[in-house]
């Protein structure tokens, strides 16, 4: 806006100029002044997908719904399940990811089944044994709508749900509309491309670490690079956001999981969920998970931070011990365009330990042994970055046809 406000002075510089010395007419000034007001009108507020109940309603109307869901999906201050049910929206059923439809489960715990306290709705958990709906959990369901935010990260499990969601609806001729919401990490492209003899839940696509999409252009890109089961297709609608691209900088007004509950641990978790792989906790039990990084044997470090049981995180990996590393609450997240090897290169050289560094969910996180040879053999930045450079540029060219917003 403030650069809108420059051009409106000097297009009134230029007409009063071009007045004095060839008369141009009120009229014509005026002409300037209308463009003007025109382009300041232009600049369309954000709006994630849910807000934009005018075009998704008319597709539920009469509908029998179900809804993927969890603690973000809301429009405006409201659930997205209590604003459809206050539409008149027939929601018959709750779907939930990992974290549970309010969001405090621990990474990786059960969730199960239940009823929604607030709304008496049944609860069915996509997590766990039963990652994938059934043709039971389909009955008397006429359309799902699918509103989680995402963090842009490969290994964050709400794609991978998703995924499943949209197979079992082409396996049940049922529609799927997906309401879009901004990336936090769309800003870039970056990581080693997963090869699929490492698939797994937290890595079922051939993608980067960092993929910069938004969870509607994933999903399109799903569907369009038959990546689901035995080639179905999935009746997708994507109801896109209003005013965002991937210049953007989103910020979630929500933690989307117990252990990211700020933007600096959004910022700096595809770099940081590495050392989950690893024998180094990433602060799980302290008020600062994926803002730092220790173990109680590494080296050359006064600082250290000790994980205590709690809320989204019992149990936490060296509870109740000294964990002596590095703390990243001050990392400058605003210069973020790519991966930071260097931190995966420091604490693996520093570390002084009596056990492995790496265990095998490292290769699962990194989706290729490659990342962690590179690592162990002391390789550089610029030899680990040009080792996934085509595999990279190859994603790339097959994310563009599903960008559904200017890129970066």
């Amino acid at each position: 806006m403030k650069y809108v406000k420059i051009a409106v002075g000097l297009l009134c510089v230029m007409a009063v100029g071009l007045y004095a010395y060839s008369e141009i007419s009120e009229n014509e000034i005026a002409k300037v002044e209308s463009a003007v007001q025109k382009t300041e009108q232009t600049t369309i507020p954000l709006k994630v997908g849910a807000e934009r109940m005018e075009v998704y309603l008319p597709l539920l109307q009469g509908k029998n719904v179900g809804v993927v869901g969890n603690q973000t999906s809301v429009v405006k201050q409201t659930h997205l399940v209590d604003t459809l049910i206050k539409r008149g929206v027939s929601v018959k059923k709750i779907f939930t990811p990992e974290h549970g439809f309010r969001g405090t489960a621990d990474a990786g715990a059960s969730v199960n089944n239940g009823v929604d306290e607030v709304t008496g709705l049944p609860l069915i958990s996509l997590y766990g044994k039963h990652k994938k709906p059934i043709s039971e959990d389909f009955q008397g369901i006429d359309v799902i709508v699918f509103d989680i935010q995402d963090v842009g990260a490969r290994f964050y499990t709400y794609i991978s749900t998703m995924h499943y969601v949209m197979e079992a609806c082409a396996e049940n001729n049922v529609p799927c509309i997906v309401l879009d919401r901004p990336n936090p990490n769309g800003f870039y492209v970056d990581g080693p491309v997963l090869k699929l003899a490492n698939q797994s839940f937290v890595g079922m696509h051939p993608v980067p670490i960092v993929h910069g999409m938004t969870i509607g252009e994933y999903a399109q890109m799903i569907n369009g690079e038959k990546w689901l089961a035995n080639d179905v297709k999935c009746d997708l609608k994507v109801i896109p956001c209003e005013g965002y691209d991937h210049t953007v900088k989103y910020k979630i007004p929500i933690p989307p999981s117990p252990n990211l509950p700020n933007m600096q641990a959004i910022y700096l978790y595809p770099t940081l969920c590495l050392f989950e792989g690893t024998v180094m906790s990433v602060g799980r039990g302290t008020d600062f998970p994926f803002q730092v990084v220790g173990h109680p044997q590494y080296k050359d470090s006064t600082f250290f931070f000790r994980p205590e049981s709690r809320t989204g995180a019992s149990s936490p990996l060296y509870e109740n011990k000294k964990c002596y590393g590095k703390d990243f609450r001050t990392y400058d997240v605003s210069k973020i365009h790519s991966l930071d090897i260097s931190i995966w290169k420091e604490m693996y050289k520093k570390y002084g330990g009596n056990e492995l560094f790496f265990n095998r969910f490292f290769i699962k996180l990194a989706g290729t042994p490659d990342l962690q040879r590179s690592i162990e053999l002391g390789l550089s930045e610029e030899k680990i970055r040009e080792s996934w450079k085509q595999d990279l540029d190859l994603f790339r060219q097959i994310r563009q046809k599903y960008l559904l917003y200017k890129d970066f």
